[in-house]
């Protein structure tokens, strides 16, 4: 092996920068100070959510229409609204459903472009398409956008045997408190009644007396009134003069008079009963079986999740103890803060597991000092990293912080190569400062090179497009700023350190300093230790564990760290290189570099083809055990809301049954009927839906289950509510990351309603025969089972008794569904004032065609009655549930979920190969979308990042090395690496997850690159070196033998960084890897580490931390054997190329 010539006999480099800073050390010691605190002080104001703020680029337009089945919604409402917003630049797709009595209408743009330009442009569209609307719509569009901020924090429900009001008032009082809040933006009250007056009018008589609705209607408007009469002077004063008239009784607007028939006044009391109640229930709320009324927290954006939650809980807790009687029940459901807290604290110590894992393989391959001038690489890149993300508004969310985990090796393979590099001057005999100079300058271009590499691999996932993009850019935008932190640390701020600090430790120069070493040891751990015993008389916890672990760690380090960090680097490295020069010496003589290479190649396609041969289960996103499960529940169209709650109180009963050996991790059971019962990741859906119910069971965070799968609850639920004849009952997750829609989900297109509804079930029938497993329940999203009571006027008749289509439908309007003909002051609220038949009538068919429309005939000035039975028939039918359209095409959906162990994909594989075989009428035509059609988008997104990142490495390898062997060799080297990861889910037989291995390969690519950039170019450099002492023109003029030595002494003196940067990315990896959980935290606060292992962030990044363990392990002998036997194949075809025919590189 041939010695190493010294830095001293050297041509050296400096770079401009660290020269800079080296000399003006004073300087940056202050700047590296600022760093520290700026960069915690940007971490604790840091808002920290679960997942990042994301805003949806979708515009949803809401339109009543009261009294109007879903086709004439569809006609009068939806199409003209439809028309102008497709023609707005920028739009994706428009979708609508038109329902009974409603027009939704959903916008989704483009990623590019502003979501509030989006609303601007929707608005004005919609006020274009007014001309084309009904005058007397119900209200003006309701235009508005959703993003997850929007979604509400928590639940607090109230309970109790307390009548409605009183709940409600409870409630009224804890929402203007948690209100008053200055992260919260909204609070919303549900499952309480609503007020409203009713005048229930008896039909006989008021049919009797000759009063028609109007009589009623106006007679209410004229007296329950106040009105400004103006001001008067009177004794040199102005005073107003107000005429009040408001009723403050509503039974005391039984005495109106309606109207005068000669001598006898008609009192309102004399038809119609009025009384001040409830609005018919449209909802009910049970949780954990007891009716409740619920306040729903919403956040304002850019808000600190937790600092909300905890001020949320105060008032609560306040209103518990001070305000509410102690019979009430406050519980919170649905807290996002539990889970978001566990998630953020576990990535936050796998940040700390990491660092102590790289530290200690550091300490061990560069001693403790050396190892803490690189391992301050770590928390000054991240804080740096912290500053400029929370400059730009950028939340501490799970994305993030597993950004800062990935990021955790690679932070600090720049400081690895600078600080062995003047660590290697050092013992050649320069001092600390001219050793900081030229060792950082020698390696400077390199890592500067390697660092754009990296950067250059990540920065096109930041233009992913879509939702998943807009969830995931925060990957490579984090790892973008913390790598760049990282290169600046390792070219300003290790120089400077070590140029003050660094020592050549030999053990020799140790035994000098044994005694004094001794002696500190024993004063840090005596004092730490007596600290720790004064901290625990004194009940300081934290500082006496603190004070234990400092005392611990101090003779640890002293008396095995260090001494194994010597024999480490004195007797283990030295062999290690030893070995290492044999084997490459070995692998490069005659045959043997073809066959290493050859068997490269070979070994990529036999990875390539036992992964296909072992088939593993393909999926499109991480899935962890859910933290909540929803049984979505539909009952025939029609049914009444107490007919959907008498199934939902025995299915309450029955899941509280299968719960009974799971109590241990069940939070909450929530049941809701009528309203808010559709799937949260579904587009909102407005209406009363009184045959739908949603069940809801909450889970204890996954550090408290115990190691129980709530997949496992989640099969038992679907077991238990089976057996409910003509109920479609659907057990579903919460959705992990953002909503991409039914993994089987079949969109059929075609003009025809009726002929498109009648193939929607054919469609269903066609796969069920097929009897294709995995499939749960096909469904699709329009029923045409709502039945309805046509009336059909009888315009001859009409004409003849001089009465209008607006008139007869206006009356039997009013009878049924009522009109709101005045407001009900109570205190600060208002409340409608509702006209329409009592219920004995309003619900009688024969009462309501034998209705009279009572109206004074303008010739004559008499009072004329009609009955409508004389003027209209009546028709038995059904009708659509709803209408949905895209792209102003009408469509039916056909979709299902895939049962637990299942793979989606294969099962819409085999969708796609039966589908063709269906007789498709003309006209009419089906595309597979939701997952599938996201999945499709960001796999072909992730396929051209993939390959832009590629070109875009080659680019800048081709730049630092002014040729075009290295580069290619470098590509072969990130196409390798992808060995590593084929055999790795091979042999462990674990789950290609889409998203996740997708931007894992894309990582690795950019961090393998890096060792082997460092490696060629030093390896050039011997060479050149070489070149320029024995004076030859070419480095091709050198023996042979001189090159192959400068390969492998390349190699034998890189060893150690490559060995390190590799083992510290793969350490960094490893505790979110596996699953392990260590809090650090509460180790120190409550002597309770809280150890477990698994979690929802091991199933969410354990696929990508895994791909880059696997490409990563593989990879590092790709660098220290196939590189140099790639280069020296390279060099001799280039040498032998240049002395046959005069060519060559």
């Amino acid at each position: 092996m041939v010695e190493e010539q010294s830095p001293l006999k050297r041509k050296v480099k400096e770079f401009g920068l660290t020269s800079f800073a080296v000399d003006n050390g004073t300087s940056f010691f202050i700047i590296t100070l600022m760093i520290v605190i700026f960069g915690i002080g940007a971490y604790e104001s840091m808002p920290k959510e679960q997942f990042p703020e994301v805003s949806f680029p979708t515009v949803y337009v809401n339109t009543p229409y009261f009294g109007n089945s879903a086709a004439d919604i569809e006609n009068l409402v939806t199409r003209p609204i439809e028309k102008e917003i497709k023609s707005i630049v920028g739009l994706k797709n428009v979708k609508s459903t038109s329902l009974q009595d409603f027009s939704v209408i959903t916008a989704e743009f483009e990623t590019y472009m502003d979501i509030d330009e989006a609303v601007r442009k929707v608005k004005d569209a919609v006020d274009k398409a007014k001309s084309d609307l009904p005058n007397d719509l119900t209200q003006d569009p309701d235009i508005f956008d959703v993003n997850l901020s929007e979604i509400p924090i928590m639940t607090v429900n109230l309970s109790g045997k307390y009548t409605n009001d009183e709940l409600r008032s409870f409630a009224e009082y804890l929402e203007d408190e948690i209100e008053a809040i200055d992260e919260i933006s909204g609070v919303e009250i549900k499952g309480s009644l609503e007020r409203e007056v009713k005048i229930d009018v008896d039909l006989p008589r008021m049919d009797a007396l000759e009063v028609s609705f109007q009589d009623i209607e106006n007679a209410v408007n004229w007296e329950n009134m106040n009105m400004s009469a103006g001001e008067i002077v009177n004794d040199g004063f102005r005073r107003a003069v107000r005429v009040v008239g408001e009723f403050d009784n509503a039974e005391d607007m039984e005495r109106i008079i309606v109207k005068s028939e000669g001598q006898r006044p008609i009192y309102l009391g004399d038809i119609a009963k009025v009384t001040y109640g409830y609005k018919e229930r449209s909802s009910i709320a049970r949780s954990d079986a007891n009716p409740v009324v619920s306040l729903d927290v919403i956040k304002r954006k850019g808000a600190n999740l937790l600092s909300a939650a905890d001020k949320i809980n105060e008032k609560v807790e306040h209103a518990r103890q001070q305000v509410f009687p102690a019979e009430l029940k406050v519980s919170l459901f649905n807290d996002q803060s539990v889970n978001t807290r566990t998630e953020v604290s576990n990535l936050e110590n796998s940040i700390i597991s990491g660092v102590i894992l790289v530290v200690l393989v550091l300490l061990f391959f560069m001693g403790i000092r050396n190892a803490l001038f690189v391992g301050m690489a770590i928390p000054l890149s991240m804080l740096m990293g912290i500053m400029v993300l929370n400059f730009t508004g950028t939340t501490l969310n799970i994305v993030v912080l597993f950004s800062l985990i990935l990021a955790l090796g690679m932070l600090v393979d720049n400081g690895i190569v600078v600080v062995e590099n003047i660590f290697r001057y050092m013992q050649g005999g320069e001092k600390r400062k001219e050793a900081s100079k030229h060792g950082t300058g020698e390696v400077a271009i390199p890592i500067i090179a390697s660092t754009a590499t990296t950067l250059a691999a990540f920065l096109p996932m930041a233009f992913w497009p879509g939702l998943m993009g807009s969830f995931m850019k925060y990957l490579p935008i984090t790892l973008i700023i913390v790598l760049t932190s990282s290169l600046l640390v390792a070219l300003v701020i290790n120089p400077v350190f070590t140029s003050k600090y660094m020592s050549v430790d030999t053990k020799a120069g140790t035994e000098k300093l044994r005694a004094r070493r001794v002696r500190n040891t024993s004063i840090l751990a005596g004092v730490t230790f007596l600290i720790a015993i004064l901290a625990h008389v004194s009940g300081a916890i934290w500082l006496r564990n603190s004070m234990l672990i400092i005392s611990v760690f101090t003779l640890i380090n002293f008396w095995l760290l260090r001494p194994a960090s010597f024999y480490f680097q004195e007797n283990v490295m030295p062999w290690l290189e030893k070995k290492y020069y044999q084997f490459v010496h070995w692998g490069l003589e005659a045959w043997r570099p073809w066959a290493i290479f050859g068997g490269t190649f070979v070994l990529l396609f036999v990875a390539i083809i036992a992964l296909a041969i072992k088939s593993p289960k393909v999926e499109f996103f991480p899935v962890a055990d859910p933290l909540y499960i929803n049984a979505f529940v539909e009952l025939p169209l029609g049914r009444d809301i107490e007919e959907t709650d008498k199934i939902m109180v025995d299915m309450e009963k029955r899941i509280e049954k299968t719960l009974e050996p799971y109590t241990t991790i069940v939070d909450a059971v929530l049941s809701q009927i009528g309203e808010n019962t559709s799937d949260p990741n579904s587009p909102p859906e407005p209406g009363v839906t009184p045959h739908k119910a949603r069940l809801t069971v909450s889970f204890v965070p996954a550090s408290e289950r115990n190691g129980i799968s709530t997949f496992e609850v989640m099969e038992k639920i679907r077991e238990a509510v089976k057996g409910y004849p003509g109920v479609d009952i659907i057990v579903d997750k919460n959705a992990d990351g953002p909503p991409t829609g039914k993994p089987i989900n079949i969109e059929i297109q075609g003009e025809d309603i009726d002929q498109l509804a009648v193939l929607s079930q054919e469609v269903i029938h066609f796969i069920e025969e097929k009897n294709i497993p995995g499939i749960e329940k096909l469904q699709a999203d329009v029923d045409v089972g709502k039945p309805e009571l046509i009336v059909h006027i009888d315009r001859e008749a009409a004409r003849r008794f001089e009465l209008s289509t607006a008139q007869i439908a206006s009356g039997i309007r009013t009878a049924i569904f009522g009109k709101e003909v005045s407001k009900f002051k109570d205190g600060e609220d208002e409340h409608p004032i509702m006209l329409r038949l009592n219920e004995r009538y309003r619900n009688d068919i024969q009462a309501i065609l034998n209705q009279k429309v009572t109206f004074r005939n303008p010739t004559n000035g008499r009072i004329v009655q009609v009955p409508v039975s004389a003027v209209a028939t009546i028709e038995y039918a059904s009708t659509y549930s709803s209408v949905k359209r895209k792209d102003l095409d009408r469509v039916i959906t056909v979709y299902s979920n895939v049962l637990k162990g299942y793979n989606a994909n294969e099962i819409v594989a085999q969708l796609k190969e039966v589908l063709p075989e269906f007789n498709w009428p003309a006209g009419f035509n089906y595309e597979f979308t939701g997952e599938q059609e996201q999945q499709a988008k960001d796999l072909a997104f992730l396929n051209t990042a993939f390959m832009v990142a590629i070109f875009s490495i080659f680019i800048i390898i081709v730049a630092q090395f002014n040729s075009l062997i290295s580069p290619f060799i470098i590509m072969l080297t990130v196409l390798f690496s992808t060995i590593g990861v084929f055999l790795g889910y091979v042999f462990t037989g674990a789950d290609i997850v889409i998203i996740m291995t997708g931007v894992g390969i894309i990582s690795l690519a950019g961090v393998v690159v890096n060792n082997a950039i460092v490696l060629l170019d030093y390896t050039n450099l011997l060479i050149h070196r070489r070149r320029d002492e024995l004076e030859k023109e070419s480095e091709y003029d050198l023996n042979l033998a001189e090159v192959r030595e400068a390969v492998i002494q390349a190699g034998a003196r890189r060893l150690r960084p490559v060995l390190l940067t590799a083992i510290t990315t793969v350490l960094g990896l490893v505790p979110l890897a596996i699953g392990f959980n260590f809090n650090f935290f509460t180790l120190i606060t409550e002597t309770d580490p809280h150890i477990f292992i698994g979690g929802d962030n091991v199933a969410f990044w354990g696929p990508l931390a895994w791909t880059v363990i696997y490409g990563l392990t593989f990879s590092t002998f790709l660098t220290l054997v196939v590189v140099p036997v790639m280069y020296w194949l390279s060099f001799r075809g280039i040498r032998w190329s240049r002395m046959r025919f005069g060519t060559g590189e």
